[in-house]
């Protein structure tokens, strides 16, 4: 089965530097994350459970 890929919105976390990512939700249930100044450059697959650990991860401030 193919994966299908929704429209890209960009992340409401983005910053306004032109630091900005994308998230679309796929037909698996996961999400695919683009970088906005590259649209057709390579995107990061996530399943659900590793989109909800990023989520919490963001949340907690693991990443800085």
């Amino acid at each position: 089965m193919t994966e299908v890929i929704g429209p890209f919105r960009k992340s409401s976390h983005s910053g306004g530097e032109g630091n900005c990512v994308e998230v679309a939700s796929t037909s698996t249930g996961g999400r695919a994350v683009r970088d906005s100044k590259n649209a057709r450059g390579p995107l990061l697959h996530l399943t659900p459970d590793g989109w909800r650990a990023f989520l919490d991860g963001a949340k907690s401030g693991a990443f800085g």
